[in-house]
């Protein structure tokens, strides 16, 4: 089979389209034959090597890169029963699926229904339930809330945007440009800034009459946290769950206090997936929204397999407006 494989940590140089051969499924896994695989940070945070000492997700050069993707059932594991042969099937936190096939433990996948499309599914299961996760388990959002969504134009970001609004919060949205802006409010941001024409502390202070909000969600990272902080009211919590701009720096836990007695959690996208049923509950849930035509998911690019690199170039050069694809 092809696979888009990493020889050791680096930059999206690294990334080569190989020959390797099609991996064997265990007794209680499936191996999928893949329509697509999705881009995510998660994935250059792998290739980079930011997670070579994660205990959570595990890795080591030289792997097939890829933590997300959808295709079809081609062969099960003796012990696997709530799937069979040729059933469409999503999955993401699996290593392997910048290839034409990929073995998966059975229990992290989910069938697609048949009023979804494929991109779709595949689309809904990193980010889709990154957004779901952090508006409905981490801050579960409600109508008396305001929260702050950085890179709401991106692909979490217009989920996040639209899953906030379906549980009734009002959504302040960031983006970098003015066409950002648009797309976020054509999500349902209540009010979008552009960071570059804006210091987005200040306005959110302005727009709130100094009552701040409840949540920022925040996956910009080195170059949005401190103000990140500023944009918080007292007992607020600060969710970072990625680091686009670079990582943040070590923290002294009274700054917290001092900033009014505020929460700082970095959660890890599988402790809120952590078994089928929760994973499933999860992708279901998206699923009724997009059938029901409560949510849009935005497919910016779909890559052939091969070019990789380019892709990953183009999500750190923060230049998406939705979801990424590799069309395998």
């Amino acid at each position: 089979m092809r696979a888009i494989q990493a020889s050791r940590y680096g930059d999206s140089s690294v990334l080569t389209l190989n020959d390797a051969p099609i991996p064997e499924p265990g007794d209680d896994d499936v191996l999928v034959k893949l329509d697509c695989a999705g881009i995510n940070f998660i994935d250059v945070y792998m290739r980079e090597g930011h997670y070579k000492d994660s205990r959570t997700y595990l890795n080591a050069p030289p792997f097939t890169i890829g933590m997300e993707g959808a295709g079809t059932v081609a062969s099960l594991g003796k012990n696997v029963t709530h799937l069979k042969e040729r059933d469409r099937v999503a999955y993401c936190l699996s290593l392997g699926s910048y290839a034409e096939y990929a073995v998966v433990p059975a229990w992290r996948l989910v069938k697609i229904p048949d009023v979804v499309e494929t991109n779709i599914g595949a689309a809904l299961m990193l980010q889709g339930c990154t957004a779901h996760y952090l508006s409905h388990a981490l801050f579960p959002l409600n109508d008396d809330h305001t929260c702050l969504i950085h890179a709401a134009a991106g692909g979490v970001g217009q989920i996040l945007t639209q899953l906030a609004k379906i549980r009734g919060a009002y959504v302040i949205a960031t983006v970098g440009t003015d066409e950002k802006a648009e797309i976020a409010r054509r999500r349902g941001a209540d009010f979008a800034i552009n960071y570059n024409e804006a210091d987005f502390a200040s306005v959110v202070k302005d727009i709130t009459d100094g009552r701040m909000v409840d949540v920022v969600y925040d996956s910009v990272g080195a170059a949005t946290y401190d103000r990140s902080m500023k944009c918080l009211k007292k007992r607020g919590t600060l969710a970072l769950f990625g680091a686009a701009s670079g990582r943040v720096p070590p923290i002294d836990p009274i700054e917290l206090a001092e900033s009014g007695s505020l929460f700082l959690t970095r959660p890890h996208q599988a402790d809120y997936m952590q078994d089928h049923n929760e994973i499933n509950g999860r992708a279901q849930d998206l699923f009724n929204y997009v059938a029901a035509g409560k949510l849009h998911v935005s497919i910016d690019t779909v890559f052939p397999l091969q070019d990789a690199k380019t892709a990953h170039d183009t999500i750190e050069g923060r230049q998406t407006k939705g979801k990424l694809l590799l069309a395998v």
